[in-house]
């Protein structure tokens, strides 16, 4: 869904190949573990629990997957504790970088994160270095199915979001955090919901135009997002889109 919206290419997709998948259903596994700890296996009564299961679909992880990795978490009471971590720096040219990681060893992803940042031209940095440069937004993806425009963006304003943008390939509905659950439930009514997230949303983009510094941040976002650990990766790098 790269380049759909000025928001989505901060958050690239990359290929679909098996090792890849193999890599997102681990990150978004560890993400259920944590949701179902924190607010039990009921994703009825766990928000965190249904958005972490709406994103484990939109990357077709499968059903079989998913309940598995519930029924574990629920029974599990002393491994695969998780913690949230987040990681702020500077990549190429001063592109602001949040990270968002979710590991059992902190000293491990620490210098993971630190490594990819030294390795391609940028460096990690204290927390709120970056973090004041982005506005935390609720963001869900509905699949757009040729929706009438004029009526989805009035189900998703009377729902309480505070934005919409619509094109071909989604419809992108923009909330504030804590509302978010009650936007995302009252579409869901209607609308199929690809994903709903807590994001960190860039206020302004900076571009690259040499090349040795595309390739650098480029690789950069690869590092972080190869990585295990790493959840989410937000910059504000106005990359070019993906074709």
């Amino acid at each position: 869904m790269s380049g759909h919206s000025k928001w989505s290419t901060i958050k690239r997709k990359k290929g679909a190949n098996d090792a890849q998948r193999a890599k997102i259903f681990t990150k978004i596994a560890r993400e259920i573990i944590v949701a179902v700890k924190a607010g039990g296996p009921d994703p009825d009564n766990n928000s965190s629990l249904k958005d972490a299961i709406a994103k484990a679909r939109s990357n077709n992880m499968p059903n079989d997957n998913i309940n598995r990795t519930i029924k574990k978490a629920a029974g599990d009471t002393d491994g695969d504790n998780y913690e949230s971590i987040t990681y702020e720096g500077y990549g190429p040219a001063g592109v602001a970088v949040i990270v968002n990681a979710l590991t059992d060893n902190r000293n491990r992803t620490a210098a993971d994160v630190r490594h990819a940042f030294d390795k391609n031209g940028g460096n990690m940095g204290q927390n709120g270095c970056v973090s004041f440069m982005f506005d935390q937004k609720g963001i869900i993806i509905i699949e757009n199915d040729d929706f009438d425009e004029e009526e989805v963006t009035m189900d998703a304003l009377e729902a309480g979001a505070d934005d919409v943008e619509i094109d071909e390939e989604c419809i992108e509905v923009t909330a504030e955090p804590g509302g978010m659950g009650a936007v995302r439930d009252a579409l869901a009514e209607k609308y199929t919901i690809s994903s709903a997230q807590v994001s960190m949303v860039p206020q302004t983009m900076t571009q690259l135009t040499d090349e040795a510094q595309i390739n650098a941040m480029t690789k950069l976002l690869d590092m972080l997002e190869d990585n295990d650990d790493v959840q989410d990766v937000y910059h504000n790098w106005d990359m070019p889109d993906e074709e």
